[in-house]
């Protein structure tokens, strides 16, 4: 396996499968990771893969964005709501919600992964750290704690395979409380992982038949 520093080269006798995801700084406690391929062109995937208010229609991962205004349901809203909101450092949403380093994410999910509602989803509040549109990856950090206690960095990315585009996204778990989510969670995890590229996969190529390319 040989190494550059913007994506690991995996060498087989037949082929050479190159993935964009940086290489590990650290393996944590624990990772979580996933890849499809998808019979989709690499722009369209990527805009739907950051458009994250239209996650309600197919992300069983994370849906269902928080409201933009208050509203007299707004508790009720916020306890049932799966979300992946950009917003500023005090946690207000952003207008436009436009993915870019130095804002942050406000998630909800399903762990495991459903499109139905739940009373109690998982939250995280994350640092973006990385978004390149030129070469299609995005990353952030979990930030809601004291690094040594939990820490997590996630990437997700998207590289040109045989004219298809290949999703790729991994997750690591660094500090005490990772053996406790790693105990509890990474199936879960792994299954949310798994579930969330296929969902992506089934978006991204079905707007291609509807549109009739």
């Amino acid at each position: 396996m040989y190494r550059c520093p913007n994506f690991v080269l995996f060498l087989t006798t037949t082929t050479a499968v190159m993935s964009s995801l940086p290489p590990l700084v650290s393996t944590g406690v624990f990772s979580v990771s996933t890849s499809c391929v998808i019979d989709a062109p690499i722009k369209d995937v990527w805009s739907t893969l950051i458009d994250f208010p239209s996650y309600n229609d197919w992300n069983p991962f994370v849906c269902e964005p928080l409201p933009s205004i208050p509203h007299p349901n707004l508790l009720t809203t916020l306890i049932h709501s799966r979300s992946q909101v950009v917003s500023d450092a005090s946690g207000a949403p952003l207008p436009e919600q436009t993915l870019r380093p130095g804002t942050y994410l406000s998630i909800r999910t399903h762990i495991p992964p459903s499109m139905e509602k739940t009373r109690f989803p998982h939250s995280a509040w994350c640092l973006v750290t990385v978004v390149d549109h030129e070469n299609y990856r995005a990353a952030w950090v979990y930030d809601a704690m004291p690094k040594w206690l939990l820490n997590s960095e996630r990437w997700q990315t998207l590289t040109l395979v045989d004219g298809k585009t290949r999703y790729e996204s991994r997750e690591v778990f660094c500090g005490i409380l990772a053996y406790f989510v790693m105990f509890f969670f990474q199936p879960k995890l792994k299954l949310a992982f798994d579930v969330m590229a296929q969902a992506l996969k089934e978006r991204a190529e079905h707007s291609q038949v509807g549109t009739g390319l």
